[in-house]
């Protein structure tokens, strides 16, 4: 921060020894793809990777039932359609329920890696490979997770993250944009630069394939590339600690009787940010959380996104104005959003709740909350 301020260069473009480009160049190679932007948010992420794959009035777009607003905005703001898929006990997207959504109009999936865990990747992409679909994985959540070896963002055909204040590594805000595709980068290197091509990403492809259009500015400048460049440096830290201390609580409760843990796609490569239970019920969910509070440990539900058919702004179809394409064409029209689009998302989010796993949680921390969900647990008895 103090070389850029120094600098008198907070402009990427403009500065001799950018920061942001550096976080880029360090974050691909961390991740294992070709490319990677930095972005304004996660938002501008997921709008930026949309206006990659051409995404715009007469696609749809399957996203999972519980995920963060944004998912559902930047294919509206494309002026696409957002379809909406169950979720699993994952709480990722059920791969069993995405086959059923697919029209000849489908042009992607969205799966959303949520609250550290790790979407089922193989089931995913086998289903968009048999229907020539697009995969764009939301890491937004996830920062740092694995999947069967491979980092999450590095799978599908393109991946996003965000560097809100809630994430694994943070710079207040700002986003990442990844792809092993030279074509899929330079659209959206263009989209999120007015267009442009700059150096050395010019040189790097040749002078460009593309022609420039339409876009927008969503340049990272040189502060939130000198934070994130200082924070990529400790993700492997903060996941390895967050791994070890779920690792430990898991082994401490895995012996009670009927416990229902959370479904995995892989749970290794989980960050390990959360230990949820299935309690069967709401109800019982609910109880199991106030009694942990009530010993002094961090507990919530399943939390960080929404279930957007529910809402009222997506059940509503709001938009910046009443003409905008996405509904205004017959298909748009015809869709209904509303809670009867996701009962089974409903239920599961229900009945779901757990304990808040830290990376700084010393020996005695972990240890008290593998007491506590034992307690709870076996005071509560069988469902």
């Amino acid at each position: 921060l103090l070389e850029v301020l120094e600098s008198r260069s907070p402009f990427r473009w403009g500065a001799p020894d950018s920061k942001a480009l550096k976080f880029e160049q360090a974050y691909a190679k961390h991740i294992g793809v070709e490319y990677a932007i930095g972005v304004t948010s996660g938002t501008t992420a997921l709008y930026t990777a949309m206006a990659a794959l051409e995404i715009g009035p007469g696609d749809e777009v399957i996203l999972p039932a519980w995920t963060w607003y944004a998912d559902y905005d930047a294919v509206v703001l494309c002026g696409a359609l957002p379809v909406f898929a169950e979720i699993d006990e994952s709480l990722a997207i059920d791969p069993n329920d995405i086959e059923a959504r697919i029209t000849p109009r489908t042009k992607a999936i969205v799966p959303s890696h949520l609250q550290g865990g790790v979407a089922d990747m193989d089931a995913i992409l086998a289903i968009a490979r048999k229907h020539k679909i697009l995969v764009v994985e939301d890491c937004a959540q996830c920062c740092g997770g694995r999947y069967k070896g491979r980092y999450v963002g590095s799978i599908g055909d393109m991946g996003i993250n965000s560097f809100q204040l809630s994430k694994t590594i943070t710079a207040g805000e700002g986003g990442a944009v990844t792809s092993n595709d030279p074509k899929l980068f330079e659209r959206a290197l263009r989209f999120h630069s007015v267009g442009s091509l700059p150096s050395p990403y010019k040189e790097e492809l040749n002078g460009g394939l593309l022609a420039a259009f339409a876009s927008c500015n969503f340049r990272m400048n040189e502060f939130t590339g000198a934070v994130l460049r200082g924070q990529l440096k400790k993700l492997e830290t903060i996941c390895s600690a967050l791994r070890a201390n779920a690792k430990r609580v898991r082994a401490g409760i895995a012996d009670l009787p009927g416990i229902k843990l959370r479904k995995s796609g892989d749970i290794e490569g989980d960050l390990g940010m959360r230990i949820f239970l299935d309690m069967g019920n709401r109800e019982r969910r609910d109880q199991f959380l106030r009694a942990i509070r009530a010993e002094g440990i961090s507990a919530n539900g399943p939390g960080g996104s929404a279930i957007l058919p529910a809402d009222g702004r997506v059940a509503n179809k709001a938009t910046i104005h009443p003409d905008w394409p996405s509904f205004r064409s017959p298909q748009g029209q015809a869709i209904q959003y509303g809670a009867e689009c996701c009962p089974r998302t409903i239920d599961i989010l229900g009945r779901h709740g757990g304990v808040i796993i830290g990376p700084k949680y010393s020996e005695q921390d972990v240890a008290d909350v593998i007491a506590a969900v034992r307690k709870v647990y076996l005071a509560m008895g069988a469902a």
